[in-house]
């Protein structure tokens, strides 16, 4: 099977199946099989697979169609221009979780001491300690994920300390200039309108936040104050239709904002203690 067939037969395949993005995705599993960039399969139409990237290939696309994310077969996804290694005991990195970063070099750019809870691969805290050069911890209930993210931090050359512990628990009081999350925030109820790749393989440690989704939410705005110092800047992810609930929560707080993403919907919520 030469390229050019290889990428036609698995895209029709795709298609077929009502795989989100047919052509992107085989192009991403091919060039997987066969260790080249997407731009190389191209340039090479006529070249033909060896046995070996003929089987990785035909299992990639067996798995895809089984409904596993593409970026849990490659183990890669791009967050801030890295590449991050992902497993399936992590949450895949969202471009709109780049809105949390950009955020927070925004309003604490002098923040020294920084704060990731709940950090699943680490793409928060290894890209502002990158980016900043601070002191920066994240926290994890899960040690699986706590090893993907300590391997991206070694990986990317990102001096992050982690610690294995319920949010915030493990974090002394007053230690913090800046604490950012990407917290859970989808109800439990809403879990079999999920998409199947989401709902059937992210980690649901990541995902749900009890009934109402709020969960997290209150117990990290419940301990902020303790973990920040005077004039700290607490950062949140918003998931859908949770900007009332959180900007009730902060609303004691004496500056708030609500940061929206390029399509207008509120993607982000600061507050400063």
């Amino acid at each position: 099977m030469t390229v050019g067939t290889a990428l036609v037969q698995g895209t029709r395949l795709l298609e077929e199946a009502q795989i989100a993005a047919p052509r992107l995705t085989v192009e991403v599993l091919l060039g997987f099989a066969m260790r080249v960039e997407r731009a190389w399969l191209y340039a090479h139409p006529e070249r033909e697979l060896s046995e070996i990237e003929w089987l990785h290939y035909g299992r990639y696309l067996h798995e895809r169609l089984q409904g596993k994310p593409t970026q849990y077969i490659t183990h890669r996804q791009e967050f801030y221009g890295r590449e991050f290694r992902v497993t399936p005991d992590v949450l895949i990195p969202r471009p709109e979780t780049e809105h949390v970063v950009e955020t927070a070099l925004r309003l604490a750019p002098q923040a020294r001491r920084i704060l990731d809870v709940g950090t699943g691969s680490g793409a928060i805290a290894v890209t502002l300690q990158i980016e900043t050069g601070a002191a920066v911890w994240a926290t994890d209930l899960s040690p699986a994920a706590l090893a993907v993210a300590v391997f991206n931090a070694e990986r990317l050359g990102a001096r992050v300390s982690v610690a294995a512990c319920d949010l915030m628990t493990a974090v002394a009081s007053g230690s913090m200039d800046l604490i950012v999350s990407n917290p859970p925030y989808v109800p439990a109820a809403q879990r079999e309108g999920l998409q199947k790749e989401i709902r059937d393989w992210e980690p649901h440690l990541a995902l749900f936040a009890g009934e109402s989704g709020f969960d997290i939410y209150d117990r990290i705005r419940e301990d902020a104050p303790r973990v920040l110092r005077p004039g700290g800047w607490l950062i949140l992810e918003l998931g859908f239709g949770c900007l009332e609930h959180v900007r009730g929560l902060l609303s004691s707080w004496p500056e708030v904002r609500v940061e929206p993403d390029l399509s207008g919907i509120p993607r982000v919520i600061a507050a400063r203690l």
